[in-house]
């Protein structure tokens, strides 16, 4: 008897959801069971992770960075409490507040978080920030990158807003799954400060080497800044109508500096 065709076969070419992953028995077989349980380590240890915010700065470099913490004192705080984690702890605002800006405001400013997944900014944050940063109008000036421990988005209009920035854009993790564990998202604000709503950010998400590139959301996120300052609205009320990024268009490394 000849062996029957896989008709999930061709499906898996195209996702990485797990189907027709088959039977032994009552269970899965040993290798696909084995290849779930080792995606869930992974998610579990980018939740649990911490972010190399030492190694993230000497990426950033020479951009000016600056430290951070939200008013969750720890990871398992943080984790239970996601009030916390949206506001600048005890004297972190001040400390903001006091940094130089020039007689102008920041047009806008980047802070990077750990959210929910340290093994996204750890492989992600500093390649999508040179992406963004070189596709911005050059005239835009960009304040210091916000580096940001037990931070959820919110904290970044907290912290752009004690920077008197326009508008701030926060790369941030976003919670894992089962297929993948290192999936940057970032959130962009017009006029941010504290008690903006969530329809009132522009949303990329998926960026990951099997997602989103660091090219084209650098590329998605310049032109909804832009926009968003053209239009003056950020939000429900600005949809991404980015034209795609040509392959033939240069990325950051390739880019002039400043």
């Amino acid at each position: 008897m000849e062996p029957v065709a896989d008709p999930f076969a061709r499906f898996r070419l195209a996702t990485r959801a797990r189907i027709g992953l088959g039977r032994s028995g009552d269970a899965l077989p040993t290798a696909a069971l084995l290849e779930f349980q080792l995606s869930h380590a992974r998610a579990r240890d980018a939740v649990h992770g911490a972010v190399d915010f030492d190694a993230l700065a000497a990426a950033l470099a020479p951009h000016p960075t600056v430290r951070v913490k939200s008013a969750a004192p720890d990871r398992a705080t943080y984790l239970r409490r996601p009030d916390l984690g949206r506001r600048l702890g005890n004297g972190e605002r001040a400390r903001l507040e006091a940094l130089p800006r020039g007689e102008a405001p920041w047009d806008i400013v980047f802070v990077i978080a750990d959210g929910l997944s340290a093994t996204a900014v750890n492989a992600n944050a500093a390649a999508t920030f040179a992406e963004c940063l070189a596709r911005l109008p050059a005239d835009w000036r960009v304040g210091p990158a916000v580096l940001a421990e037990q931070g959820r988005v919110a904290l970044g209009d907290d912290a752009a807003n004690a920077l008197g920035a326009k508008m701030v854009a926060i790369l941030i993790g976003e919670r894992p799954g089962l297929s993948v564990a290192e999936s940057l998202g970032i959130y962009l604000t017009l006029d941010p400060r504290p008690g903006r709503l969530e329809s009132e950010r522009n949303c990329i998400s998926n960026i990951h080497a099997d997602g989103l590139s660091a090219a084209e959301a650098g590329a998605k996120l310049a032109w909804l800044a832009r926009e968003g300052r053209k239009r003056g609205v950020t939000g429900i009320g600005l949809k991404d109508e980015a034209p795609p990024l040509l392959e033939s268009e240069p990325t950051a490394g390739a880019l002039p500096k400043g």
